[in-house]
């Protein structure tokens, strides 16, 4: 192999000319020209479109790009100015279809143009800035066409007159008219909203103004909203068919501000048929449309919900202060249960549940309740009248049902510790007289306070229900222990634990021998089972079952109170006894003993005795006998005792003493609590502390627990600030 130099060659710089003819290009662009003129002359079928791309790509590589870009502008303008006359030309609704024509033309043609120009704009526009050729085709229609001086003003009209014609009632092609929008909107969001959404807002503006008025004159409220509604929806509809979805927001709002925010109060306050009506007739259908029609608006909801407040509270002050109604306790809490039934259907299925709306309701209730001082007896009242009677034969779900519907009113209540107070008045009676309907159903709105305000508040409740069945087990036991009790009277003892129970009065009377025998035997074996406990009988609360024959052979069972049974026993032993020795015989306070002789001698068909003379009431003079002619078609007659009036005036006052009473050492335990934690704070967040944690049980006076702050200063657990008088430091 030869031994030759290896030798390497590399080109440095290569300079190639090329001439082009000077006509090249002229000629080049005359036969791109010829093809867009047949292009929008419909003759592109026999276009080489290979060729004239070619063509075009050799004009912008040989640097012609300049000719073929202002070529084109120029061309186009000129084919667009004769569309132009052809359009201006068409009469009557022609005139938008010969515009759709020309447009939907004039897109195709500038498709091809685009292909044919394809490298132009990839090389050429990008390098120099200009605008690519469909931008370019649509910013020369919008121009030429859209912004011409006699189809601007006519297309806007066209356009609004064919949206008048459609609220009026016509019916318009939606499909030649959503292609006329978008071609507004394929032009650019200016050219929409300058030529046409502008302009149809504030036409539209106009024309809800003038109707709204119109309609206000002429429908009651119901008629109107709905309306209203019919028109929104209609708008919407609109949208959906030829409108940008932009504008829906646009348009209802017109809707909205035209014919609702601008005639709110007029129409909630509408004569006969404003939101007031609309509520007092259950009109659910049409608070629904006003509910749903007024949140589209500021303050439209709050609108309704201050009507409704007001209404609540004037309606509640009403009923809770009308004398009539006071005087059934039971109908006067019906009542309030069911007004909350009914605002709870309304906030239900027409203001879909409203959250504001239940705090207006619940608000509104806590106000008028409380304006009536009596509420918390009345709530205790109407419980003791379902437990009694009202709930036999209903099911367990419905029970449940009614007493949540008591706690729901109890919650309201700003003085829970009356409410207990009555409430363990009347349970004590009903389970002392074994009237309950249920223990199921007691156990259960026991555990539901319990929940609500805690165990302090249900303990001695709780320890009622606990005596009845300890006392069951005792009596159980007293009788094992004495079998030779069997043949004689039964005797039935419930032993009650002094703080558990209401306190009562420990009246005593005369018992006839043989059952003061019995409740001293019993005496003996309880405190001989129980140590360190007294027993003290409470004879006013006791009932007794008496085997009564009258004339001609007739017998009876008579269920009577203790005092009834005591008076009926004497008797046994005289024809005839006066007042006075009644009285005497068995020692039963006055007023008790004459209500129970009213109801033996002067109730009809309960009348075991007779008196002389004959007459309503009681009279010390008068004189008793059995009636001989005492009958009955029942076997077991109860004579029930004369109820004593409604709580007088004093007794009320007493019922307030002692409740005012029971909240003292509350009322300090809760501000040595507050000082105990804090250790020094002011006047005004002591008061306001204590409030806060009394609030579950009533409300405290702040008189009242300035009053306890000054008591708890005499103890020694507070005192004053030496320099600053508003301010307390603990000590205890």
């Amino acid at each position: 192999m030869s031994n030759q130099k290896k030798r390497n060659f590399q080109i440095e710089a290569f300079k190639h000319r090329v001439v082009v003819d000077p006509k090249y290009a002229e000629k080049t662009w005359r036969i791109l020209e010829h093809a867009i003129h047949e292009i929008y002359n419909h003759n592109a079928s026999g276009l080489s479109f290979e060729e004239l791309y070619r063509n075009a790509y050799n004009m912008v590589l040989h640097k012609f790009g300049e000719k073929l870009y202002s070529g084109l502008v120029s061309t186009m303008t000129s084919h667009l100015k004769e569309i132009s006359k052809s359009i201006e030309a068409s009469q009557g609704d022609s005139f938008l279809e010969e515009l759709n024509r020309k447009w939907n033309d004039h897109n195709k043609a500038l498709q091809m143009i685009r292909d044919i120009l394809m490298y132009m704009d990839r090389t050429y526009i990008p390098s120099t800035n200009r605008t690519p050729v469909h931008e370019l085709g649509l910013n020369l229609w919008r121009d030429n066409i859209i912004h011409s001086t006699k189809i601007q003003t006519r297309l806007l009209n066209t356009l609004l007159e064919l949206v008048h014609r459609e609220r009026t009632g016509e019916v318009i092609d939606r499909g030649l008219m959503r292609n006329i929008i978008k071609m507004l909107m394929d032009l650019g969001p200016s050219v929409y909203q300058e030529d046409f959404e502008k302009p149809f807002l504030e036409v539209s503006a106009e024309f809800y103004k003038v109707e709204s008025q119109s309609f206000i004159e002429c429908c009651d409220c119901g008629e109107y909203l709905k309306k209203a509604e019919k028109r929104l929806n209609e708008e919407i509809e609109r949208v959906t068919h030829y409108l940008d979805t932009k504008s829906e927001v646009k348009i209802t709002s017109v809707v909205e501000k035209e014919m609702i925010a601008n005639h709110m109060l007029r129409l909630v306050h509408m004569e006969n048929s404003g939101l007031v009506n609309l509520l007092l007739d259950d009109k659910y259908e049409d608070l629904g449309r006003m509910y749903n029609l007024f949140r589209r608006v500021p303050n439209g909801l709050q609108t309704i919900r201050e009507v409704l407040t007001s209404h609540l509270r004037e309606t509640g002050k009403q009923l809770v202060t009308d004398p009539e109604r006071l005087k059934d306790p039971v109908e006067f809490v019906q009542r309030l249960l069911d007004e909350r039934d009914k605002y709870d259907s309304i906030i239900s299925l027409a203001f879909g549940n409203d959250k504001t709306f239940q705090n207006a309701l619940n608000s509104s209730f806590e106000y008028f309740i409380n304006l009536n001082n009596r509420s918390p007896e009345f709530i205790s009242l109407f419980v003791d009248d379902k437990l009694r009677k009202g709930l036999k034969g209903v099911s367990e779900e419905d029970v449940e049902i009614i007493l949540d519907k008591v706690m729901m009113l109890f919650r309201y209540l700003q003085e829970k510790d009356v409410f207990e107070k009555y409430y363990k008045q009347h349970l004590a009676k009903r389970l002392l007289s074994g009237k309950t309907v249920s223990d199921d159903a007691e156990r259960s709105l026991i555990v539901k306070l319990k929940t609500e305000c805690g165990y302090q508040f249900t303990s001695k409740l709780e320890g009622m229900f606990t005596d009845m069945k300890t006392s069951q087990d005792t009596i159980q036991g007293f009788y094992a222990g004495h079998p030779e009790l069997g043949d004689g009277p039964t005797l039935v003892v419930q032993v009650l634990t002094t703080g558990s129970w209401p306190t009562q009065p420990s009246v005593t009377c005369n018992l006839p021998a043989e059952m003061s025998a019995l409740c001293e035997k019993f005496r003996s074996y309880y405190l001989g089972t129980h140590t360190g406990r007294r027993l003290s009988w409470q004879t006013n609360m006791g009932t007794a079952d008496i085997k009564a024959t009258f004339g001609k052979g007739q017998k009876h069972e008579l269920n009577v109170s203790t005092y009834q049974m005591c008076v009926l026993m004497l008797f046994n032993n005289a024809e005839r006894l006066s007042y006075k020795e009644i009285e005497q015989a068995t020692e039963i306070p006055a007023s008790d003993l004459k209500r129970c002789l009213q109801s033996m001698a002067c109730v009809k068909g309960k009348n075991v005795l007779r008196k002389e003379p004959m007459s309503k009431e009681i009279g010390e003079e008068d004189v008793f006998f059995v009636n001989d002619k005492f009958t009955s078609k029942f076997y077991k007659v109860k004579i029930g005792t004369v109820v004593a009036q409604k709580e007088s005036e004093p007794e009320k006052q007493e019922t307030r003493q002692r409740v005012e009473e029971d909240r003292k050492p509350q009322i300090e335990a809760a501000i040595v609590r507050i000082m105990k934690s804090r250790r020094v704070l002011d006047h005004n967040n002591i008061i306001a502390e204590v409030t806060k944690q009394l609030q579950s049980r009533f409300l405290a006076n702040p008189t009242e627990i300035k009053k306890r702050m000054e008591s708890l200063i005499e103890r020694d657990f507070l005192e004053r600030d030496s320099v600053d008088r508003k301010l307390y430091r603990y000590l205890a």
